[in-house]
């Protein structure tokens, strides 16, 4: 009989924690506020990392412009543009909330920095002599990639770095040519067209 009571104590007190677990909610139910609405819509589709692409409407997604330059020292200087987005602090939840997030940028494929600000340098040895691809693609905090039609929301630069030839200073070597664009050829630098936009 008393392992009876102790069972059906034991079953009444993990009735309760489930439900008063239940009912505490989100963090910003419990301080007043409402649970954030799931933004976008997850897709099958992956980036070349593998992070799931996070769907928006072509209305009111967010876009990017990048414009690579080099340097006077032999790097390159990053400059972003930002439409429908706004960079996340470094302690933000790992949830997306709509037009925010941090930007990825990738030298040739390659990750090479996590941005939470529009302007970065690129080290020269990052992008050794010959023509590079330098893209910055959107990030929701929780690890998605923003996209619109199916393609991440991204921006591309091709730049050309050279070595010094004879009689050239190293500055005047390190004026080599930066072109931006998207990956479909067409001219970018503003970030009222995002990829895959027509």
């Amino acid at each position: 009989m008393s392992w009876t009571r102790r069972s059906r104590a034991a079953l009444a007190v993990c009735v309760l924690l489930l439900a008063g677990s239940a009912a505490c909610g989100t963090d910003d139910a419990r301080q007043g506020g409402a649970s954030p609405a799931p933004v976008g819509k997850l897709l099958e589709g992956r980036d070349q990392e593998g992070r799931p692409l996070r769907e928006v409407g072509q209305e009111d997604a967010p876009g990017v412009g990048i414009e690579v330059q080099p340097d006077a020292a032999g790097g390159w200087d990053v400059r972003l543009t930002l439409r429908n987005f706004r960079f996340s602090p470094a302690d933000a939840p790992a949830r997306a909330v709509k037009g925010r997030g941090v930007v990825r940028l990738y030298v040739d494929g390659r990750p090479v920095a996590r941005l939470r600000a529009p302007a970065h340098r690129l080290d020269a040895r990052l992008v050794p002599r010959g023509t590079h691809r330098v893209t910055a693609r959107l990030h929701a905090d929780d690890g998605t990639v923003w996209a619109v039609d199916g393609k991440p929301v991204e921006s591309t630069a091709d730049v050309t770095a050279s070595d010094p030839g004879p009689g050239m200073s190293p500055d005047a070597a390190s004026r080599r040519k930066a072109r931006t664009q998207g990956a479909d050829g067409g001219r970018r630098g503003s970030p009222d067209r995002v990829q895959g936009a027509s």
